[in-house]
């Protein structure tokens, strides 16, 4: 729940900064469970921002404030805690490990300057991780590593390592080696490998730093060489590694300066061991955070454009230049109404100020383009669900505003008198449809309120309503996603079920047939009267409906004959077999019968739809299904699998291809009835360790198998 007021065990105001070389923009990324919510609330904890840590199982965590993730004890949603330490601020973005929440992942991405991995020393990391890394070394995005859960008793800070330089490549290596304690289990200090000092936490933070013991020394030296060797191969002086390999003692100054370049240009990763539990490595990670991470100031921006896609000149992060921000989360409070959280690239965001909001780009997810001129009220900085205050917000700093009338996840904001677009995110494809029905007209109601701020918040997900099978469809990320998303309409007041989720087929004929219409009522007064004869041959896929008029003498009034194509058009609508409509046929009239006064343009369209009727009684209608084209991404080892399985769903293979985009990875192209498709996107993640993805395209209509078409006819029959 947002708060205006101080949040429960919050200490102090909101950290400001009035230029952004004291900012920085960190990502934390990482598997479900490695750690990320609760380093946060020890690194806020330890820098006095909160007065004391809470915990994810009891569900006291400042990031995980959304009621699905305390429920869930997992985090379900992007949470921003911003923390001083050494005068900069340091704004922390938690993120989602599961990969259902990949849209609340990629929105961290996009307001961060850097990004910190927390790899559990217990469990290691999963492959979703691993392609992550991949993803920011493309655009050079600053990395560094914390190997956390030091305090379980099957840590292994060693193999963690190991771990992360097999998976993540060259220069990852530790600044600091865990120091365990009497009983040969705990961690009770950290072995600095530059300074060779040690820092010992038995009497809490900060640590005490001392000389090592004699019974250290072997692993820092051993440790330190490989450090220093990758820090000179990696520094901008060039006759270092000479006088390295000369033997001259490189100084520690000289080592802390090319270490902190090297990180922020995105070239050498750290690895800090942690504790949350008990404090551990927290000030050392502070250090790097602050340090050798970059500002803003040192980080590409986003292109921009005008509002009508005119390049514009590149953005600077220049507190007095143009105004241009963006809105990375949307979330919609029942007390505070609408929330954004904005990254502001260029200029200085600040109260009562008028804006121009665009949304560009995403009409196909519910999200159509608008342009709307808001003033701005507020602004806060967020801390979790609590709200603070400030007088402004800066270039390269992150903030919140509310109660905008139009601004949704995505959007840009910028000066009124200059409105300028930024270039959107790559946002992934929901695959995986839930069609949902509300029980009462009250609830289709409240359904629609809630599901306009869902979307709104929430770019990943996708509203369909279909109109050929006049459900409501939710397009999700998976189960966990339409399950936080179930969760959240009904918390709105939304009384709600599911149901299974039907695919829109197609009728048509395989062979000829003639059909008689005859539709002749006499009621008193006027009555009805219209026959008519009409011949049906099947087309060839896609090439529509024709209609051809052959009737002869008069039989049926020229008059009439538009109506009873009007009458064959309407049946075709509404189908023949299970109530889908028919495609592919040429439809003759060559005979019929009128009345002079009975005959109607009624009379004629029910003839027509009657005639139709009565020929696929004859004709052999059947169902055709839509065809798919798949391009599935997965790992090699996963392409047999991957596969086999597209057999069993009755796919055809068209290929594979290494992928241009990823080492060790493979593209399938495949064709795969869409009804096959309905839960592929669990079951891909299933089959590929979370790590496989596909794409989808529409390509045609093909006969349904006659075993599953008996079973639709079954399901729907016509009436």
């Amino acid at each position: 729940m947002a708060q205006k007021s101080q949040e429960k065990g919050v200490t102090g105001g909101a950290p400001v900064v009035t230029e952004p070389g004291r900012v920085r923009n960190v990502v934390l990324v990482g598997h479900s469970g490695a750690g990320k919510t609760t380093l946060v609330e020890a690194l806020l904890a330890a820098t006095g921002t909160i007065g004391r840590a809470g915990a994810v199982t009891d569900g006291t965590t400042v990031c995980d404030h959304d009621p699905a993730a305390v429920r869930q004890q997992r985090s379900v949603s992007l949470a921003c805690a911003p923390l001083l330490h050494a005068g900069v601020k340091v704004n922390l973005l938690d993120t989602p490990g599961y990969a259902d929440f990949v849209g609340e992942l990629r929105a961290g991405l996009r307001a961060a300057d850097a990004a910190l991995f927390v790899v559990s020393a217990v469990d290691g990391m999963d492959a979703a991780t691993a392609a992550l890394w991949e993803e920011c070394a493309a655009v050079d995005m600053p990395r560094a590593v914390a190997v956390s859960r030091l305090d379980h008793p099957r840590a292994d800070f060693d193999e963690a390592v190991a771990l992360c330089q097999r998976v993540f490549g060259d220069n990852v290596l530790p600044l600091y080696l865990p120091m365990l304690g009497d009983d040969g289990v705990s961690t009770v200090g950290l072995l600095g490998l530059i300074t060779r000092r040690v820092f010992d936490y038995t009497g809490g933070l900060p640590a005490q730093v001392r000389e090592p013991d004699p019974e250290h020394l072997p692993a820092i030296v051993e440790s330190r060489n490989e450090l220093i060797e990758g820090i000179i191969a990696e520094s901008e002086d060039e006759s270092l590694m000479d006088r390295y390999l000369e033997g001259e003692e490189i100084g520690t100054d000289v080592l802390i300066d090319d270490l902190e370049k090297a990180v922020a240009r995105g070239h050498f990763y750290p690895v800090v061991p942690v504790c949350a539990e008990t404090g551990v490595g927290l000030d050392a990670l502070l250090e790097v955070l602050t340090s050798a991470f970059p500002s803003p100031l040192e980080h590409d921006l986003p292109a921009v454009t005008g509002v009508d896609g005119t390049p514009r000149p590149p953005l600077s992060c220049d507190p007095d230049g143009p105004l241009v921000a963006e809105v990375v989360k949307t979330t919609i409070d029942r007390h505070v109404g609408r929330v954004s959280l904005v990254r502001v690239f260029s200029g200085t965001l600040r109260p009562e100020q008028t804006v121009h909001v665009s949304g560009h780009g995403l009409a196909e997810r519910g999200h159509p383009d608008h342009d709307a001129d808001e003033r701005v009220g507020h602004i806060y900085t967020p801390l979790g669900a609590a709200l603070r205050e400030v007088s402004a917000c800066v270039a390269g700093d992150i903030c919140a505003i509310t109660k905008s009338g139009s601004a949704e996840t995505g959007d840009t904001i910028s000066a009124k008198d200059e409105p300028l677009l930024v270039a959107p995110w790559e946002m992934p494809e929901p695959l995986l449809p839930v069609a949902i029905v509300a029980r009462s007209r009250s609830d289709e109601d409240a359904l629609a309120r809630n599901l306009a701020r869902l979307v709104a918040g929430d770019p990943t997900l996708r509203l369909e309503r279909n109109a050929e099978t006049h459900q409501l469809v939710l397009w999700c990320m998976g189960e966990a996603h339409a399950d936080v998303v179930l969760d959240r309409l009904r918390a709105g007041g939304v009384d709600l079920d599911t149901e299974p989720v039907r695919v829109a087929l197609r009728e048509t004929f395989t062979t000829s047939a003639k059909g008689h219409g005859r539709h002749v009522k006499q009621s008193g007064g006027h009555g009805q009267y219209a026959v008519c004869d009409i011949e049906v041959e099947p087309l060839p896929r896609g090439a529509g409906f024709e209609f051809v008029d052959r009737v002869v003498g008069g039989a049926v009034p020229h008059n009439y004959i538009p109506s009873v194509e009007k009458g064959v058009r309407a049946q075709m609508e509404r189908g023949l077999v299970a109530g889908y409509p028919v495609v592919d046929l040429r439809v003759t009239l060559f005979d019929g019968k009128a009345h002079s006064v009975d005959s109607s343009d009624a009379a004629f369209q029910t003839a027509g739809a009657l005639a139709l009727r009565d020929a696929a009684e004859k004709g052999q209608p059947t169902l055709l299904e839509p065809i798919d084209e798949v391009t599935i991404r997965v790992p090699d080892p996963s392409v047999g699998a991957v596969m086999g399985d597209l057999s069993g769903r009755r796919g055809r293979v068209l290929g594979t291809e290494p992928d241009p985009d990823g080492e060790g990875r493979t593209l399938v192209r495949a064709e795969v009835p869409a009804t096959e498709l309905l839960r592929y996107a669990v079951e891909l993640r299933s089959m590929t360790s979370g790590t496989g993805t596909f794409r989808r395209s529409f390509v045609r209509y093909d006969p349904m198998p006659p075993h599953l078409a008996d079973q639709v006819r079954k399901e729907h029959p016509t009436t």
